[in-house]
């Protein structure tokens, strides 16, 4: 069901934590399964992502998915960081099930709003970034039953 990635992401997350002093934290979720994601960032003066941490409440695939994210964002700049795309967290972990894929997108999301902190305390604008939502479904119309 999982791959070898995701379950080696989820068994030694890497970059698990907190960052005191973050130039950007965002925090995202998931109110239908419950998922939080939390992405701490430290951003130099250059703009390069220096060190990436993250604390995850959820399943397996939302903490391989956080550590994947932080893997991929660590060493870029802040562009390059915005382009790390759900997609892209996915391929990194060799593919989700499909009913698995939101957490990637919590990813994605995280990444968003740790840079959105980091614009808003940096008085920044980055070009491309958008609100991040807190809820990866907010905006959508609630399903019928």
């Amino acid at each position: 069901m999982y791959s070898e990635k995701v379950m080696d992401h989820f068994q030694n997350p890497r970059n698990m934590g907190e960052i005191e002093d973050a130039s950007g934290v965002g925090t995202v979720g998931n109110a239908r399964c419950g998922d939080i994601m939390r992405m701490y960032l430290d951003i130099d003066d250059n703009g390069v992502i220096k060190e990436a941490k993250f604390k995850t409440f959820g399943c397996g695939a939302a903490v391989a998915t956080s550590s994947m994210a932080t893997e991929l964002v660590k060493g870029r700049t802040v562009q390059e960081a915005l382009e790390v795309t759900n997609k892209a967290v996915m391929d990194a972990l060799d593919g989700l099930p499909p009913v698995k894929v939101h957490c990637s997108l919590l990813a994605e999301e995280a990444i968003h709003a740790a840079l959105w902190d980091y614009a808003e305390k940096e008085g920044i604008v980055i070009e491309g970034l958008k609100k991040p939502k807190a809820d990866i479904h907010e905006g959508e119309e609630e399903e019928q039953y």
